[in-house]
């Protein structure tokens, strides 16, 4: 077992949490905020959009059942990587396409694999995410935490978490756990 960390948002992190945590070799999912000034900013703060964080997620995984490059597939088709600070009706820097690398390796499979998307003409539209070190992370309020899991009957999470998880499921079979 080798225990590895990545920090990345795409959103809203209620909908990106839901998937991470149906992969193999995910151990902790953990939503929070990271990339801005503010110390130990509250949902309300980062909100704004005056702190500079991002809505992200921890994410403690085994490198050796699923490797950083099977997250990024995850991560780039959870959302789409070309909208400039917003997802859906999400709209704000507090929504942006982030990786936080935690190590040159990781810096250097996301670029790597943004230029295989931009090759690959995935997207019309360049790319936008935002590569950064990893430098802090704060953890989110706990009613934040695992938010579908304890709420699959709110409407949020059957209008916009449901259909992403039928699409990861759709997408990426062979990296999500048995059921």
């Amino acid at each position: 077992m080798t225990i590895m960390q990545a920090t990345m948002g795409c959103g809203c992190f209620w909908c990106f949490e839901a998937s991470i945590q149906r992969l193999n070799g995910i151990i902790e999912v953990i939503p929070g905020y990271s990339g801005g000034e503010l110390l130990n900013p509250s949902y309300e703060q980062v909100c704004t959009g005056a702190t500079g964080h991002a809505e992200v997620l921890r994410i403690t995984f085994d490198d050796t059942v699923i490797d950083f490059t099977s997250l990024l597939k995850v991560f780039f088709s959870a959302h789409n990587p070309t909208t400039l600070n917003r997802q859906g009706a999400d709209i704000g820097t507090q929504y942006r396409s982030v990786i936080f690398y935690e190590n040159p390796s990781q810096q250097s499979d996301t670029e790597q694999f943004i230029k295989k998307i931009e090759t690959s003409k995935q997207w019309a539209d360049p790319i936008v995410t935002e590569i950064s070190p990893f430098t802090i992370f704060y953890p989110a309020e706990l009613h934040h935490h695992n938010y579908y899991n304890q709420h699959p009957e709110q409407g949020y999470c059957q209008l916009i978490i449901q259909p992403k998880l039928l699409k990861l499921k759709q997408d990426h079979p062979t990296l999500l756990y048995p059921k």
